[in-house]
C-alpha cells in the first residue's frame, strides 16, 4: 500500500538520495561493525563538500540512527558536579579563591565540591550559574 507523503525529493536530490540507499540502505544499526560502517559513510559525505537536498536528507537519517544506536550502546554518563564546576572554572581561567570571591561561596564549599566531598545546593547551583553565564540546568545536570 503506497502512503501519500508532502515531502518528497525531486531531480538530482533524488537520483542522489537513491543512489546513496542502494550504495549503503537505510537500516537500523544492530552493531559496532555496522555503526563503523555507517559513521565511514557519514564522515565521506562530510568531507565532499557541499551537498544536495537528499544527500543532506540522507546524512541527516543516518544521524538519527546513530544517535539511538550510541545512546543505547555506548551511554555517555553525565559529568559530575566537580567535573562540571573544573570545566567551567577553566574556561573562564578563574582559580577557586577567585570563585570564592566573586561569588560569596565558602572557599572550602568550592574546595568540597570540587573533591567529590559536597553535593552543590540549589542555591549554590543559582550563583553559579549565574556566574558562568550557563543555564541552571547545565549545573543540575550533575546532580
Amino acid at each position: 500500500m503506497a502512503t501519500q507523503t508532502t515531502f518528497r525529493l525531486k531531480g538530482k536530490s533524488r537520483d542522489s538520495s537513491l543512489e546513496l540507499v542502494l550504495d549503503f540502505p537505510l537500516a537500523s544499526i544492530k552493531s559496532d561493525k555496522h555503526l563503523a560502517e555507517a559513521q565511514r559513510v557519514m564522515d565521506r559525505l562530510l568531507g565532499g563538500g557541499r551537498r544536495n537536498l537528499g544527500e543532506e536528507t540522507y546524512l541527516d537519517a543516518w544521524s538519527d540512527l546513530v544517535a539511538a544506536y550510541e545512546d543505547a550502546h555506548h551511554a555517555i554518563e553525565p559529568a559530575s558536579a566537580a567535573d562540571m564546576l573544573r570545566q567551567l572554572m577553566d574556561a573562564k581561567g578563574v582559580s577557586q579563591i577567585q570563585l570564592s570571591r566573586e561569588t560569596g561561596l565558602p572557599t572550602s564549599s568550592v574546595s568540597e565540591i570540587l573533591a567529590g566531598k559536597k553535593p552543590l545546593s540549589r542555591q549554590m547551583i543559582q550563583t553559579l550559574a549565574d556566574y558562568f553565564g550557563v543555564d541552571a540546568g547545565v549545573m543540575a545536570a550533575s546532580i
